[in-house]
């Protein structure tokens, strides 16, 4: 409940986390039918990075701020265009002070019929998640522990999904937890597209998580990692990863044309590294 999401809003992780949500929610659009997105840990939704909070830590400028201002490959820059369009679109002066949080940036992505189911368990937060959204008839915010909303919100009446899973990771045990309510539920709504966010940095679990991911066998789990710097000298975040289950066909070739050029705009150190793999199946 102390996890404040402003100090860290636009940094790295947010990049890859946000420029493949953008990806899924375009490849669900392929389709006409409606479809809904989940975020669990949905936070305020819309972050201020000329704020305090988000000017204590800057961790923005080495994130959304390096990569609004590269120069992007062709292939590259078509495949972050929705992501980046939103971005611009909230700063349309030009100067880069706001930043969608994943609830907003779904938002701004949406045709007439997609709809949105935000959670946030912090009072003040989903306040003001609530207010950002007000009279908004295609997105529904609950004050709710997210991870009771994978339980309590699934299978979608859609029955089309993209559920979004990204825990502060403020208590031990998150990993573990991911990987249960990841089983919970697959059970209940197989079809859906998941896609999960930890953290990577010195003493993670990632090794083991990822062998109980597979424990799961669920028949298509897609893994992306990226890594900015190295963690000798820093017990903090050197890089995050995405699970993603029941991915799009295109997605792997769209992450490997993606994830090196990410590398290079936001690599912290010569240690910067990255890759895209099946944890399970194809």
């Amino acid at each position: 409940m102390n996890y404040r999401h402003i100090y860290h809003a636009g940094n790295f992780a947010d990049v890859l986390k946000h420029a493949v949500l953008a990806r899924l929610i375009r490849y669900a659009q392929k389709k006409d039918k409606a479809f809904r997105v989940l975020d669990t840990h949905a936070g305020i939704g819309l972050y201020d990075l000329s704020s305090e909070e988000a000017q204590k830590t800057g961790e923005w400028r080495d994130g959304i701020g390096r990569l609004m201002e590269a120069d992007l490959p062709a292939d590259v820059s078509e495949l972050l265009e929705p992501y980046l369009a939103v971005v611009r679109e909230l700063n349309r002066d030009g100067a880069l002070k706001l930043y969608p949080g994943s609830p907003k940036l779904a938002r701004m992505l949406f045709r007439p019929q997609d709809r949105l189911s935000a959670m946030e368990l912090h009072p003040e937060d989903c306040n003001r998640l609530h207010n950002l959204f007000q009279g908004d008839f295609q997105v529904r915010v609950t004050e709710l522990d997210g991870w009771l909303a994978l339980g309590a919100h699934l299978p979608p009446k859609e029955k089309r999904g993209i559920i979004l899973v990204d825990p502060p990771f403020e208590e031990e045990g998150e990993y573990k937890r991911l990987v249960k309510g990841l089983a919970g539920a697959y059970r209940r709504f197989p079809g859906g597209t998941y896609c999960l966010w930890y953290p990577v940095k010195k003493g993670a679990p990632v090794k083991a998580f990822h062998e109980e991911l597979q424990g799961l066998e669920i028949p298509k789990m897609l893994c992306a990692e990226l890594i900015v710097k190295s963690d000798r000298e820093t017990t903090g975040l050197t890089g995050s990863g995405l699970i993603v289950v029941n991915p799009p066909f295109t997605l792997k070739d769209e992450l490997h044309a993606l994830l090196p050029v990410l590398k290079t705009v936001l690599a912290q150190d010569r240690f910067a590294s990255q890759r895209a793999f099946w944890l399970q199946g194809e």
